[in-house]
């Protein structure tokens, strides 16, 4: 057992358990019992890229929406090649931590095109993982595959493995004549079938009568034994099938062949010797679909079992590592956030971000970074968490998979500051302590309350806020060269009278910028002016030298239709070139009135950190 005294240690200090192909299934014997005995599971993903463009990032003034469009795009378009998990406990003054870095690649083991034929990498991610000592070789050769839930059914349909049916259905209602007649078909058939496997077995026919009997009646061997195949025209036939199997025969085994499109094409008929010939035949039947299942799932049972537990799970910046795990472990991810919300809370009821309990906490309102944000619990508070991992990992070397550490570290860190005792924090059951309920399943990086409306408004948590109507917002792109912030808004100032009333302009990314009028009407008066013939003067000039301006429901409409160019001022000329369609699917994509923005003086954006 390892314990780390009073505070974070460094990277090198903390072993974290590095699983391959090679040790999945004794670290899945060990995983199973401590996330069911633990109170949280905290995870963490390693990709293979987050955004392509600066703007591609959630911004400040995105709508819950447009973020998760955002987070959509990246889980679509990048890969997962590590995925850490810890479940862990608080007791008293310490966190009990069982962290477990896996490596993942998504390799086509079953020869049929999933889960993926390819993938985007950046390089910078590349790059930070080549300094950590990623090994790629390792991830490529020994890293885990895997199939989502929705790869799955369709995995299993395109391999037709039989499928054991322990479920039979007894109808109440009188059969129809068709069914009457297609049940003594089936009782017939089977018995003919049986009495000719019964007197085969004690004839001495020569080989090439053995094998016509066999190809009269349809009869094959399975695993040794007598089988036969019934057709079957629908999944009704297949019920009356297995309703006279249990009913009149005890000693035959029904399995279930899917069909390359779904449903059930045959089903297969076993006979066994004896009760304890087919209890073994049962058994033995169990023990090869857990195989194939483990062969098809592979580190999806992982994230199956996290489910399963229905523990708190605990992250940072939520929103894109649920979209990601949305996309690779369980399904596409749906159109909207509201749906995405909904499927996600059937796998996982309870996401706790640190992100939302470190913004009730003055000096973290601003701070982002996991690291960024021990360092200044560190200077600024005292305490006295201890960490403590039983299990350590020996000759781990690496420094994958510790974000899990720190994120487990900094919630018990937060609790305490905050005043929510362990007591109060752990979980019963599968259901998340009230302390913390109001933490819980928020996906907006900038909202604090899982009310939010989807398109209401969002929150830059700063000293200094002020609320604007997305109305109130303008995109402007096409002015000349690489213009700052304050360069535009003094250019701006004498080039319309809309600019002598008070407005800001920030920058978006090189291309574009976005300004924001305090008054209301100024927007749609400016937007006016621009598109108007009797513009003059400075203005005039800057629109003859290509300046485009737009409101925010087009930003909104570039990000709702995937026009993901590098440059946000194409993306901008396309979205104004693509006409409104009047779909269903449009319409509920519109908002029913203007999103309100929490905005904020300090939330310049630097181009130089993007």
């Amino acid at each position: 057992m390892w314990l780390q005294r009073r505070g974070l240690s460094t990277k090198r200090e903390w072993r974290v358990k590095q699983v391959t192909k090679s040790n999945f299934s004794q670290t899945l014997e060990s995983l199973k019992p401590q996330i069911s005995q633990s109170d949280f599971v905290a995870v963490s993903l390693q990709k293979t890229g987050s955004f392509s463009a600066p703007w591609h990032r959630v911004l400040p003034f995105d709508t819950p929406q447009t973020a998760y469009s955002k987070a959509r795009f990246a889980a679509d378009k990048f890969q997962v090649f590590q995925f850490a998990v810890c479940p862990f406990s608080v007791r008293a003054s310490k966190v009990v931590a069982h962290p477990y870095n896996f490596h993942l690649f998504p390799r086509d083991e079953l020869k049929i095109g999933m889960p993926s034929y390819s993938f985007s990498c950046q390089t910078s991610y590349l790059a930070s993982m080549a300094r950590e000592g990623f090994d790629f070789n390792v991830c490529i050769y020994d890293g885990i595959s895997y199939l989502s839930r929705a790869q799955e059914s369709v995995a299993n349909a395109r391999i037709g493995n039989p499928i054991p049916s322990n479920n039979v259905k007894t109808s109440s209602s009188t059969p129809s004549v068709a069914d009457a007649v297609f049940i003594e078909r089936i009782k017939s058939r089977v018995k003919h079938w049986k009495s000719a496997c019964r007197d085969s077995s004690t004839r001495a026919d020569e080989a090439l009568v053995k094998s016509l009997r066999k190809l009269i009646l349809g009869s094959e061997e399975y695993r040794s034994r007598p089988c036969v195949n019934l057709d079957v025209c629908s999944e009704h036939q297949v019920q009356l099938v297995l309703e006279v199997l249990g009913e009149f025969f005890d000693d035959l085994v029904p399995l279930l062949i899917p069909a390359k499109g779904g449903g059930t094409q045959a089903v297969r008929v076993i006979l066994t010797s004896s009760e304890e010939d087919k209890d073994l035949l049962k058994r033995e039947l169990q023990d090869l679909e857990e195989e194939q299942n483990k062969r098809v799932c592979g580190f999806r049972e992982v994230i199956d079992l996290i489910s399963a537990s229905q523990k708190p799970v605990v992250s940072h910046n939520s929103l894109n590592e649920f979209a990601f795990i949305h996309s690779k472990f369980l399904s596409p991810l749906p159109p909207n956030m509201d749906e995405f919300m909904c499927s996600l809370r059937m796998v996982f009821p309870h996401v706790l971000d640190v992100n939302h309990l470190m913004k009730e906490i003055g000096p973290l309102k601003k701070v982002t970074n996991l690291s960024a944000a021990a360092s200044c619990l560190k200077r600024r508070f005292f305490v006295p968490i201890d960490m403590e991992i039983p299990h350590q990992a020996s000759n781990e070397d690496k420094i994958h998979g510790h974000n899990v550490l720190k994120i487990s570290h900094l919630l018990a860190n937060l609790c305490s500051i905050l005043k929510i005792t362990p007591e109060m924090i752990q979980s019963d059951g599968g259901h998340l302590a009230s302390a913390l309920e109001g933490y819980a399943n928020i996906f907006h990086p900038h909202s604090t309350n899982t009310e939010d409306p989807i398109d209401g408004g969002i929150k830059v948590w700063t000293d200094d806020t002020r609320k604007v109507s997305s109305e109130g917002l303008v995109f402007i792109w096409g002015f000349r060269g690489r213009m700052s912030a304050g360069g535009l808004k003094r250019l701006l100032q004498g080039s319309h009278s809309v600019f002598s009333e008070e407005f800001d302009v920030r920058m978006v990314d090189g291309s574009c910028a976005i300004v924001v009028f305090w008054q209301s009407g100024l927007s749609q008066t400016f937007l006016e002016a621009i598109s108007s013939n009797w513009i003059s003067g400075l203005l005039r000039e800057m629109v003859s030298e290509g300046l485009r301006a737009a409101g925010y429901e087009t930003y909104k409409k570039a990000c709702r239709l995937g026009f993901w160019e590098a440059d946000l001022a194409d993306s901008l000329d396309k979205a104004l070139e693509e006409p409104d369609h009047n779909s269903e699917a449009d319409s509920e994509a519109k908002p029913t009135g203007p999103s309100q923005i929490y905005w904020s003086r300090d939330s310049i954006i630097n181009l130089d950190e993007l």
